[in-house]
C-alpha cells in the first residue's frame, strides 16, 4: 500500500479486495486501518462511527478523513480522501435484464448509451453507470432518494474501459459542477467500483478534474 495514499487534497483513494465472507466487518477494519496507516497514528486512536441514517464516520483523529464503505457479495471497498464528502459501491458483474432496466430509471441518453452496445456488454455498462449513481448518493447522504437514479452521471470515454491500472480523474456530472464521479472494472473484469465526490463543504468548489487512485488488498490483509 502506497504511503499516505489518501492525504493530498486533489486525490481520492479506494482500497478493495476480494473476500469469501463476513464482508462488512472486514470492510469496517481495512477502513479504521487504512486511515490510522494514512495519518500515521496508533490504531487506538481512530474507530468507527455511524450517522443516525447510519453513514459512517470516523471518530478520534480519523475525522480529518472524508470516508465511504461498501461491500458485495465477495468483495469490498472503501474510500477515503481528505478533500470532501466521498462515495463508494461496488457490484460484481453480472446478467441482468439490462436494456429493459436501462430504458425503465435511467436518463434518455444513457439508456440510448446502454442499449446502443452489444447485448453481451450491456449488463456491465448498467452497472457502471448504477455504481457511480450510487456512489453519488452516498456522497449527497440521501442514497438514490429525489430522483437519484435518473440523475445523469459521465459516460465512459471509451468502451470497454480501461482496468485500472493507472490514475484516473473523477469527471463532473453533466451540469453539476460540485458533484464528480467515475468508475472502474477490477477484478479483471469481474467486479465494479464506482466513486463520487461533492464539491468542498459549503464551499461549492468544483469536484472534477480530482485524481482517483484505486489500490487493490491481498485478500489475507483485508480483514
Amino acid at each position: 500500500m502506497d504511503r499516505h495514499p489518501g492525504l493530498a487534497p486533489d486525490t481520492v483513494t479506494v482500497l478493495w479486495c476480494t473476500t469469501d465472507g463476513d464482508e462488512r466487518r472486514k470492510a469496517h477494519a481495512l477502513l479504521v486501518r487504512s486511515a490510522a496507516e494514512m495519518l500515521d497514528v496508533p490504531l487506538s486512536e481512530i474507530w468507527l462511527e455511524h450517522e443516525a441514517g447510519g453513514r459512517p464516520f470516523l471518530g478520534g483523529v480519523g475525522k480529518a478523513l472524508q470516508v465511504s464503505v461498501t461491500h458485495a457479495r465477495g468483495a469490498l471497498a472503501v474510500a477515503l480522501t481528505s478533500r470532501a464528502p466521498v462515495g463508494v459501491d461496488v457490484e460484481a458483474v453480472r446478467g441482468l435484464r439490462a436494456r429493459a432496466m436501462a430504458r425503465a430509471w435511467l436518463d434518455p441518453a444513457e439508456a440510448a448509451w446502454v442499449t446502443g452496445l452489444p447485448e453481451g456488454e450491456q449488463s456491465a455498462a448498467f452497472l457502471w453507470l448504477w455504481t457511480q449513481k450510487e456512489s453519488v448518493g452516498k456522497a449527497l447522504g440521501q442514497g438514490l432518494r429525489q430522483g437519484g437514479m435518473s440523475r445523469q452521471v459521465p459516460l465512459p470515454e471509451q468502451w470497454p474501459p480501461g482496468n485500472g491500472g493507472g490514475r484516473l480523474v473523477l469527471h463532473p456530472l453533466p451540469g453539476v459542477p460540485d458533484l464528480a464521479s467515475a468508475a472502474v472494472m477490477v477484478d479483471e473484469g469481474r467486479h465494479i467500483v464506482g466513486v463520487a465526490l461533492r464539491g468542498d463543504a459549503g464551499g461549492g468548489s468544483r469536484a472534477g478534474g480530482v485524481r482517483l487512485e484505486v489500490h487493490q488488498v491481498p485478500p489475507a490483509a483485508c480483514g
